[in-house]
Parts: structure tokens; C-alpha cells; sequence
């Protein structure tokens, strides 16, 4: 049976906000950068237009330091616990935008808002209860990876099918969701690993350290086709819809492989798990009544 391993969830917590708030500032920066050099477009010329572009260079190095601030979350805290923490990253975005618009959110949008931390707030609680740090064994990453795998010959699959054809933004939002979801996950099981071989003092390289190796290959893998979708995605979508996409299908897929392969949620009693459920229902439905109350919103003209 696998160790358990020490955690601080609180601290883990309080990381996973500082990033959420990170990672929304960065991607309301990537947004105007893109929307002023792509044209709708996303090619090598846009691309290499955009590394010239202060915004978007701006917004790339916070969304980097989000992501350090979510691996340094995930050390402290179960992946349950911290990743739909970042649900919250709509709400801060919610907040820049009505800012730099000086617009003040309407009673739906701030309902919407309550909505939605109420639901987080619940799940992470319940969670940072009855959840786990385990030690990864190999067949865990090994079906962490195949996961990874059908996913990315599934994507391939599409991508061939829908090639000279118009691609619905929500997918293109969708898409980079689920492959950040692998790099939460796949961060998680390395840091594990690293905390396992330094609690043991076994720096031996054997297929373990393979494992891990290919680990971290399918990051760069689902990093670099999270951070080019995103990029698609800015092209066609407002940032709120981006953010949102992201930290609604993130954590779901980290949820589920956390729960279902990391077992992080091993011995909890059933009915934690349905009181999860029901939380991450009211935090996903806070995210799609904000995004509707800013569509909403958008529609009235200005007088």
C-alpha cells in the first residue's frame, strides 16, 4: 500500500489563490497583446510578432510565475485540494475587467461571483478533510500517461478531421483546459516522486526514474499545446471566457485522474465524495451564470 506523505493544505491553499490571481492578470495582458498583433490569425509571423509585443511578453512571464505558484501549491497540498482553487482566477478577472472598463459588476455578476467562491470554498474544505498525499507507484504514472496518450491521439484524430473547416471557439478553449489539467497532474506525480526519493534517501536511477523522465516529456508536451491553444483561443474569445474555460476544465480533468489513479480520495467515506460533486456543480454553474451576466452586460449599450 502506498505512504502517505506530509501536507500543509492551508499553505497549499493560500499558493493556489496567489496564483489564480496571477494567472488572470497574465492572461488579460496575453489578450491584448494578441488581439493587437494576430488579427485573428495565429502563424509563425503573428507568433514572432508577438515576442516583440510588451503586453503579451508581460502577461507570458506572470503566467509563468503562476505556474511556479501552482507547483509550489501542489507540494504542500493533494492536487483535489488546490487545483479547483483555480476556479477563482474568473472571479479576478471579472475584477480587472470591470476596472479597466470602470464598469462596476452588475448584482448578477457579483451573485454569480458568490456563487461560485461558495462552491470552491466548500469543495477545497471538504477535500483538504478527507484527502491524501500518496507516494506514486509506477503503474499509476504509467496510466496517467497512457491517459495522456489516447487523449493526444484523440486530439490528432480531430485536428486531421476538422483541418480546412472552422473550429468552435468553445473547443479551442476546451482543448487547452484538458491538456493544463495533464500538466497540474503529471507536476503533481513529479513532485511526489522527488518528495518519495528524498524521504528515502534512494537516489538509485532505475525504471522508476524512466517513469519520471517520461513524466516530465509529457509536460513539455501538454505545456506547449496548452500554451499554443491558449493563444488560438485569445484570438476568438474574451479573456473572461478563456480564464473561465481554464479553470473549469483544468481542474475537472486533474479532479478526476487525482481521484481516479492518484488516489487521493482513498478511504474517504461515499458521502464525501457526492457533497464534492454537488460543490463542484455549484462552482461550475457560479462560472457559466458570470459568464452569461457578462454577455449580459456587454449587450447594453452605453449611454
Amino acid at each position: 500500500m502506498p505512504s502517505t506523505i506530509a501536507s500543509f493544505p492551508l499553505l497549499g491553499i493560500v499558493l493556489a489563490v496567489g496564483s489564480a490571481a496571477v494567472l488572470a492578470l497574465g492572461n488579460m495582458m496575453q489578450a491584448r497583446g494578441v488581439r493587437r498583433d494576430t488579427a485573428g490569425t495565429l502563424g509563425a509571423k503573428q507568433f514572432f510578432a508577438l515576442l516583440r509585443n510588451g503586453p503579451w511578453v508581460i502577461g507570458a512571464l506572470l503566467i509563468g510565475a503562476a505556474v511556479l505558484l501552482q507547483l509550489a501549491s501542489l507540494t504542500f497540498a493533494p492536487l483535489i485540494v488546490v487545483q479547483p482553487v483555480g476556479v477563482v482566477a474568473l472571479v479576478f478577472a471579472s475584477l480587472l475587467t470591470a476596472r479597466a472598463t470602470h464598469r462596476r459588476p452588475s448584482r448578477q455578476e457579483v451573485r454569480a461571483i458568490a456563487t461560485s467562491v461558495i462552491g470552491v470554498g466548500a469543495f477545497v474544505t471538504v477535500a483538504a478533510l478527507v484527502s491524501t498525499q500518496r507516494t506514486i507507484q509506477d503503474s499509476q504514472l504509467i496510466a496517467v500517461l497512457l491517459t495522456l496518450a489516447v487523449v493526444l491521439v484523440v486530439a490528432i484524430v480531430l485536428a486531421v478531421v476538422a483541418r480546412g473547416h472552422p473550429v468552435p471557439a468553445v473547443l479551442i478553449v476546451i482543448a487547452a483546459g484538458v491538456f493544463s489539467g495533464f500538466v497540474a497532474t503529471l507536476g503533481k506525480t513529479v513532485i511526489l516522486r522527488v518528495q518519495t526519493v528524498l524521504h528515502d534517501q534512494d537516489y538509485r536511477f532505475d525504471s522508476s526514474n524512466v517513469l519520471t523522465l517520461a513524466c516530465l516529456i509529457g509536460i513539455a508536451v501538454s505545456g506547449g499545446l496548452s500554451i499554443y491553444l491558449v493563444q488560438r483561443a485569445h484570438t476568438v474569445n474574451s479573456p473572461e471566457v478563456v480564464v473561465g474555460g481554464l479553470t473549469v476544465i483544468d481542474p475537472f480533468v486533474a479532479v478526476v485522474l487525482g481521484i481516479t489513479i492518484l488516489g487521493e480520495a482513498t478511504g474517504a467515506p461515499w458521502w464525501t465524495l457526492l457533497v464534492l460533486a454537488a460543490a463542484g456543480a455549484v462552482a461550475v454553474w457560479g462560472v457559466f451564470d458570470l459568464a452569461r451576466a457578462q454577455q449580459a452586460s456587454d449587450a447594453i449599450p452605453e449611454s
